[in-house]
């Protein structure tokens, strides 16, 4: 089975302060996403930023404009959208009630407007600092799976932790997820999984029998997690969301130098690397 790459191209999480060659604007996001492509990438995963800022943004124009100029340039490769923000708020907020928690048709929005190939569906409640959290709860994901299989587009389930798996595994026996399940084993965040091969073989134990996975370390694990996933059956993912440096202590100038190195990485091991078109039989998408 050839792997499937994916580049996380800016995330919400990275800042300009730790790296100038993050992309923030539409137009960079786009181009950086098509080189990334043109590295090897099957597929990109997106998300958007206030273009003045750099702050994470939920904006449906942008999203628009980054996915307008990616399809100008290249229908092949896979889109994958974030439908992760809009849950993460202030603890304080959770008894003051003055949240910055968006409704599940917020979050959806552009999933519903650019139907894109992918888009992620979060199951983890958890900290995301001293004084922040994150919340998904089973009814909200339920939800968001029900209108995802709706809008014909595949959800990528994100798996931070243990507990999350067994609430995918429940949404696959529920019949809330069509065809063969993609799951992401995300490792390294704080207070979720941590990036070790012990994690790894845990997870595989209890991943569903039939379905197409991927784990992927934050930071310096970034590539050894691409040798670790792909030599046990998964596929792999690097970006700039995940990790800023090439190599110790040296900035990666684009994601087009991650995806590369990733693709060095997975073919000295023995492994091929899937083109989009390989990557939709792999997934088994229609379109």
């Amino acid at each position: 089975m050839k792997t499937i790459l994916t580049c996380a191209v800016t995330g919400s999480g990275t800042t300009l302060k730790q790296t100038p060659y993050l992309p923030v604007t539409p137009e960079q996001i786009a181009t950086s996403a098509l080189e990334a492509a043109d590295a090897g990438a099957a597929v990109v995963h997106l998300h958007v930023r206030d273009p003045e800022t750099g702050a994470p943004s939920m904006r449906l124009d942008l999203y628009n404009e980054v996915v307008d100029r990616i399809r100008d340039k290249n229908t092949d490769v896979l889109i994958n959208l974030t439908t992760g923000p809009g849950a993460t708020s202030s603890s304080e907020s959770l008894f003051t009630g003055d949240t910055t928690f968006k409704t599940i048709e917020q979050r959806l929005e552009h999933i519903r407007v650019l139907r894109p190939d992918i888009c992620s569906l979060d199951l983890n409640t958890m900290n995301r600092g001293p004084d922040r959290v994150t919340v998904n709860s089973v009814k909200t994901v339920r939800e968001m799976a029900r209108i995802i299989r709706e809008l014909g587009v595949k959800p990528e389930l994100e798996l931070f932790d243990s507990g999350d798996l067994h609430i995918a595994r429940m949404l696959i026996a529920e019949g809330l997820i069509d065809g063969t399940p993609l799951l992401q084993i995300a490792t390294g965040i704080k207070w979720g999984w941590d990036s070790s091969v012990a994690t790894l073989e845990y997870a595989k134990q209890i991943l569903p029998k039939e379905c197409v996975w991927y784990a992927f370390g934050i930071g310096n694990m970034e590539m050894p997690f691409v040798a670790l996933s792909t030599i046990n059956g998964g596929h792999a993912r690097v970006g700039l969301e995940d990790n800023v440096y090439i190599s110790k202590r040296e900035l990666a100038k684009s994601n087009y130098q991650l995806v590369e190195k990733a693709c060095r990485i997975i073919q000295d091991t023995g492994g091929e690397i899937a083109t989009p078109q390989e990557a939709r039989e792999i997934l088994k998408l229609t379109s």
